[in-house]
């Protein structure tokens, strides 16, 4: 890159006015002075107003055109008033001016949605009220009503009722709602938000003390990507520079790269490749997100609605070879078919007063619900989540199937409010209470009733095997020569099980779900 005679050491930054563009703003400026310290680098925000902000009474996806909330800054980049400008990525267009760059991604925020309930929402369901959920988004109001219906608890033999109202507006202006008096014209039960963006206000001094106020009493829900995949980019930045044509833009480019995240690049790269295959921008209503799983490499996850009318529902992991010949060993048709429950009654005291990890719904004891149901609940996946949400149990999140290792980077956002992990509990069954070093681990059950000798001889004629759990492993390797055993197909899902195989010198295949390995097997 050409040098300047003097180093530029101040630099203009294009941005929103809003509390959270503010915030995010904020925290590139400071990482690039952290990172060009040395150079004595300021980074100074210039607020612009963009016409997104401005229109707050429609809904953006029945307002003509786009680049709702890019244009101003555009204008403000082109004729020189700032030096770069940041942008939530998923409000640009796919198609940019070419005298603009997009110079860098910092490392993306998770990219979930959440939905915070207001206090008075358990109430309001216990009485059989209808709870109104705030979203303009024709993404979310596609794929969230299915979930909600059977995520929300149903409580008193109740049913939950979900709907949604249209909204606009600020973040701490949607939270605000949740605290209007039920059957005042803007209050609301709960508003969906983007997690990145609450992570990003918490970091921010006058960000967290705002949102401190406004989740007070409140009730979270993390959205599983799964079932819920959010607009491709949504949790990552962009930060545009003008192309340049001079020393002074080359400059700045230079130092902006500094920040750039090139796996954040990729990622973004496969759910806007979607975008582009399909179109969309505020009116599209399926979501499409790119998720790094240790064991599984990249994860793609497609839901909703196409322009043609059609439904998709699709869970891209990595690509594989050819299946193995022969007999397949499905561990998931052999799994018990009765529980015996060690733990009841007084024996509850197990629980502590932090946050609860139920590793399958068999897990709950019936006299444990009560006990329950003032605890901040997370579970292994979205079958166990419904189940639960079936007792009445209010469940924060899940681990997607991905295992327990996998949800403690979510578990430690600080937004979030949770406890350390030192202060959780797992739930879990007998055989599975190893592997648990992080959080205390009480057993409440054991399987009964498995057929083990009709299993174990359709696992002796068998060339590859899926294993359930670590335990059916120990159980059922046992019936194998040492000789068999090695010279099968191991496969199972992430987390204990896979470590476990490894453990005793293994290399299994690792899936999403047992499903993923039929399907797999059946080709």
């Amino acid at each position: 890159m050409g040098q300047l005679n003097t180093p530029v050491t101040h630099l203009k930054l294009g941005t929103r006015r809003s509390l959270l563009a503010w915030a995010q703003s904020s925290w590139v400026a400071r990482e690039l002075e952290r990172l060009h310290a040395a150079r004595g680098l300021k980074v100074e925000l210039v607020g612009i107003d963009t016409r997104g902000d401005k229109i707050l009474d429609i809904p953006l996806s029945k307002v003509e055109g786009k680049e709702f909330f890019v244009a101003e800054l555009d204008d403000a980049l082109r004729s020189g008033r700032v030096d770069f400008s940041v942008h939530s990525l998923k409000d640009l267009s796919l198609e940019r001016p070419a005298e603009f760059e997009l110079v860098c991604m910092p490392r993306r925020e998770d990219q979930r949605d959440v939905i915070v309930f207001s206090p008075k929402a358990l109430e309001r369901l216990g009485a059989g009220e209808p709870l109104t959920v705030g979203s303009s988004s024709p993404r979310r109001l596609e794929n969230l009503p299915p979930f909600l219906s059977r995520a929300l608890p149903t409580l008193n033999g109740r049913a939950p009722q979900v709907k949604f109202a249209e909204i606009r507006g600020n973040v701490n202006t949607r939270l605000g709602r949740l605290h209007e008096a039920p059957g005042a014209e803007r209050y609301l039960d709960g508003v969906v938000l983007a997690l990145a963006g609450l992570s990003r206000l918490w970091r921010d001094d006058k960000g967290r003390a705002e949102l401190e106020k406004l989740f007070k009493g409140c009730r979270w829900m993390v959205m599983p990507l799964r079932q819920n995949p959010t607009a491709p980019g949504q949790g990552s930045l962009a930060v545009e520079c003008r192309a340049p044509k001079n020393p002074h833009d080359a400059e700045v480019k230079e130092l902006l790269l500094a920040l750039h995240d090139e796996p954040t690049r990729l990622q973004v790269e496969r759910e806007r490749a979607v975008l582009a295959k399909w179109g969309g921008g505020c009116h599209q209503r399926f979501g499409a997100s790119c998720v790094p799983v240790p064991e599984l490499g990249e994860l793609l996850y497609i839901r909703g609605r196409l322009p043609d009318g059609s439904f998709i529902d699709e869970a891209k992991g990595p690509e594989r070879g050819a299946a193995p010949a022969g007999r397949a060993w499905n561990g998931s048709d052999w799994r018990g078919e009765g529980l015996e429950w060690i733990f009841e009654g007084k024996e509850s005291s197990l629980v502590g007063k932090g946050c609860v990890f139920i590793a399958h719904a068999r897990a709950v004891p019936p006299s444990w619900v009560p006990l329950l149901s003032g605890k901040r609940i997370w579970t292994s996946g979205a079958a166990s989540w419904f189940k639960l949400a079936k007792m009445g149990l209010w469940v924060e999140g899940c681990a997607e199937n991905l295992g327990f290792d996998n949800l403690v980077p979510m578990l430690q956002k600080p937004v979030l409010g949770l406890a350390p992990l030192s202060g959780w509990t797992a739930l879990t069954h007998e055989a599975g209470l190893g592997g648990w070093e992080a959080v205390k681990a009480v057993a409440t059950y054991r399987v009964s009733g498995e057929k083990r000798e009709e299993a174990a001889a359709a696992l002796r004629k068998a060339g590859s095997a899926y294993w359930g759990s670590a335990s059916q492993f120990e159980r059922y390797g046992a019936a194998l020569a040492p000789e068999q055993l090695k010279a099968m197909k191991h496969a199972c899902g992430p987390g204990k099980t896979a470590a476990a195989l490894r453990a005793k010198g293994l290399e299994p295949q690792v899936f999403l779900s047992s499903e993923d390995w039929k399907k797999w097997t059946a080709n």
